[in-house]
């Protein structure tokens, strides 16, 4: 802005740091205090560049979407139906167990807030989550290499479903070995082939 004085911080990478504030401890479980000593900067200055703390979570989403939940969207790509449910699967391990990043999904996580004052976090939140089932629903609907009786609606909320269940693991400390032993028989179960054989 013209005449004022110059951002002595780099906001992206504030904003980095946001984002494993909110990815750790959820919409719900992070205050203004932990987010202005994380990003290293005090309240006015969040407050001028992100708005208010709700305001700064859309933008954390938004980046989370598109960097470590990018997975998701490319996972569309793949050739068939049982392609793009295996890569999901397996994407949503490595994005709630990773090594270097927090445990769990940020999405997973925001949408059980239960306080009023993250209503709006878990809106956003669950609307994203809506917009991903209704886009893999859409692609499973041209898959000609899935079982015949499988709906793929129905299939589209079970593969939710079970990224879920893998994140809430993942956040309770499960192994990522053992989440891709879980994932594997899920996808197994999914597509009508036996849960229990391995490989």
């Amino acid at each position: 802005m013209p005449g004022g004085r110059p951002r002595s911080f780099d906001a992206d990478t504030a904003l980095e740091r946001a984002l494993e504030v909110f990815w750790h401890n959820g919409f719900e479980g992070t205050s203004l205090t932990d987010l202005t000593a994380a990003m290293g900067i005090n309240k006015p200055s969040l407050y001028a560049a992100f708005g208010n703390k709700e305001e700064l979570f859309g933008r954390v989403l938004a980046r989370y979407l598109d960097g470590p939940g990018a997975y998701a969207a490319a996972a569309l790509d793949a050739p068939t139906g049982r392609e793009v449910i295996e890569r999901l699967i397996h994407g949503a391990i490595g994005l709630t167990a990773g090594k270097d990043t927090p445990r769990g999904c940020l999405c997973v996580k925001t949408v059980q807030a239960s306080r009023p004052d993250a209503e709006s976090a878990r809106r956003e939140a669950a609307k994203v989550r809506k917009a991903g089932e209704t886009a893999l629903r859409r692609r499973l609907e041209q898959a000609t290499d899935l079982p015949p009786h499988q709906d793929a609606a129905t299939l589209a909320a079970l593969v939710h479903t079970i990224s879920d269940g893998i994140a809430v693991q993942a956040a309770a400390g499960r192994s990522r070995q053992d989440l891709r032993r879980i994932g594997d028989s899920a996808l197994r179960a999914l597509l009508g082939e036996s849960p229990w054989t391995t490989g």
